[in-house]
């Protein structure tokens, strides 16, 4: 029969006393800062195509959701061998667009992993250190941006002449693709620009035998 002892000395009562509210405090404020500061950075260094303020939110709940797990983790050996078996069945099936937010994730990640095994100077030198190479690079832009250029012609005569034009006016070109179809043949071309001018895009439209011309902004990966 259970009694009121046997309650009063449950190993969950034991638990719950062993637990320290102060350092689950510390460790989910520092996690939110420095989330929050992961967030600020991811936001200035961002250079896709659609911003997601959800996506950089979840990097602050990614860093506090992790130093709890570890601060339970930490405190328990048979409870850190369940977490590890109910973590492993989770997957996750959202596509990262970017190779930068994973570098992104692994950051909240790591900061909450940190501040849950009670490195604070080390999360907090830690990122500070990231954020800084993050905010160098992110600066430095290429001189010149690449572009992918896009003419329809309608005879040989037309392309001779487009190709011409786009010689004078871009620093560098590379033929990527040439169709030949009935309805006339479509050039493909990455470029790119002298001081950013986009002059010569006017006389290609205006060569005759040009139907349509298109220029769009490309970095290597996707358009923008």
């Amino acid at each position: 029969m259970t009694t009121f002892n046997d309650i009063f000395t449950s190993s969950f009562l034991e638990n719950v006393a062993s637990f320290s509210f102060l350092d689950m405090a510390i460790a989910l404020v520092l996690a939110f800062v420095l989330g929050l500061f992961i967030f600020i950075i991811y936001k200035k260094t961002y250079s896709g195509v659609m911003y997601s303020s959800g996506f950089g939110l979840s990097l602050v709940a990614m860093a506090m959701i992790t130093a709890l797990v570890i601060l339970a983790v930490s405190s328990n050996v048979v409870l850190s061998l369940g977490m590890v078996g109910a973590l492993s069945i989770v997957r996750f099936r959202s596509a990262v667009k970017d190779p930068m937010d994973i570098a992104y994730m692994f950051w909240a990640i790591a900061v909450g992993i940190v501040l849950g095994a009670g490195m604070i100077p080390l999360a907090v030198l830690g990122s500070v250190c990231v954020g800084l190479v993050l905010i160098l690079f992110s600066v430095r832009k290429p001189v010149d941006r690449r572009y992918i250029l896009v003419v329809d012609c309608d005879a040989d005569a037309a392309e001779e002449e487009v190709s011409a034009i786009v010689r004078e006016g871009v620093s560098k070109q590379v033929l990527k693709s040439k169709t030949v179809s009935e309805k006339g043949i479509e050039l493909t071309m990455e470029v790119r620009l002298r001081e950013q001018s986009s002059e010569f895009l006017n006389q290609v439209n205006r060569v005759q035998g040009v139907s349509n011309a298109v220029m769009v902004s490309y970095n290597g990966e996707y358009l923008s």
